[in-house]
């Protein structure tokens, strides 16, 4: 039913969006999608330190579910990937980035909230997180939930959901960085007891050092991400959302998810019921 009212909202809108195999999608004028076609490139925000998510490799490309989730998008516009300009955004500069322009949309571990909401707009949810507690291998303070974090220093990233769960469920005393890997050097030499983020950003890290850090695996919030788009562009928001569904339903969007978290998080790649376009 909700793919159906999505391919309904699309048709009234008036413009044909094809498949990521699509050659010459067309668009209503004066539309953001005709903007970007007709640019011939998209400005992508992302992430470049998130294992598993959007990292950049030894070709400075950044890889990840979140990439494959931007490139899929990218597809149905018509743009291929040699034509993507990715924009490191981190997570306090991802409403000034869209507010001032400076990229198309944004994936990068987006968590959608009221807050935000006011200023910028999401298409989605594409996946939801949950807010969960890495430590050190071994699991040296006994940790294991939230209910054992007080006076203990944990570490997210500024301005994320993760220092709002700690802040809101916890009794310990956020630490802040402005990129996860900075959280993960802390905690590996003591600086902070725990990692609190989403067990989406923890999958990665934690496949990144096995022998250093471990995860607790008690989650205790969800956290639907979105794809960040300028405020109340709806005919965008629903574009968005059409082409996520259609590659999960020809398995593009399963194949992402297998390729980077699925080797690590034992649960199926399900898509979420979208929320309402703005």
């Amino acid at each position: 039913m909700r793919i159906q009212h999505i391919v309904a909202a699309a048709a009234c809108l008036g413009f044909l969006m094809g498949t990521a195999a699509a050659q010459t999608p067309t668009f209503p004028a004066g539309s953001t999608m005709e903007r970007i076609a007709k640019a011939g490139k998209v400005r992508i925000g992302t992430k470049f330190d998130q294992p598993l998510l959007s990292q950049k490799n030894l070709t400075g490309k950044p890889e990840g579910f979140d990439v494959e989730i931007a490139k899929i998008i990218a597809a149905a516009l018509g743009i291929k990937p040699e034509k993507i300009e990715w924009v490191e955004t981190v997570s306090t500069n991802r409403e000034p980035f869209l507010m001032q322009g400076k990229v198309d949309f944004i994936v990068a571990s987006y968590a959608i909230n009221e807050k935000r909401k006011q200023i910028i707009s999401f298409a989605g949810p594409y996946i939801v997180g949950h807010e969960d507690i890495m430590v050190r291998k071994g699991n040296p303070l006994g940790i294991k939930g939230p209910q054992d974090l007080e006076g203990k220093k944990a570490c997210s990233i500024t301005g994320s959901e993760g220092i709002r769960a700690i802040l809101n469920h916890t009794k310990a005393t956020p630490v802040g960085f402005d990129v996860l890997s900075k959280c993960a050097e802390a905690l590996k030499a003591g600086a902070v007891d725990v990692i609190v983020v989403t067990d989406l950003h923890l999958a990665g890290h934690a496949s990144k050092d096995p022998k250093a850090v471990e995860i607790i695996g008690t989650p205790f919030t969800d956290e639907p991400w979105g794809v960040g788009i300028a405020h109340n562009d709806r005919q965008f928001c629903q574009f968005i959302q059409r082409a996520i569904t259609d590659a999960a339903a020809d398995g593009r969007y399963e194949k992402a998810f297998a390729a980077s978290l699925g080797k690590y998080l034992k649960r199926k790649p399900t898509l979420p019921k979208f929320d309402p376009c703005p």
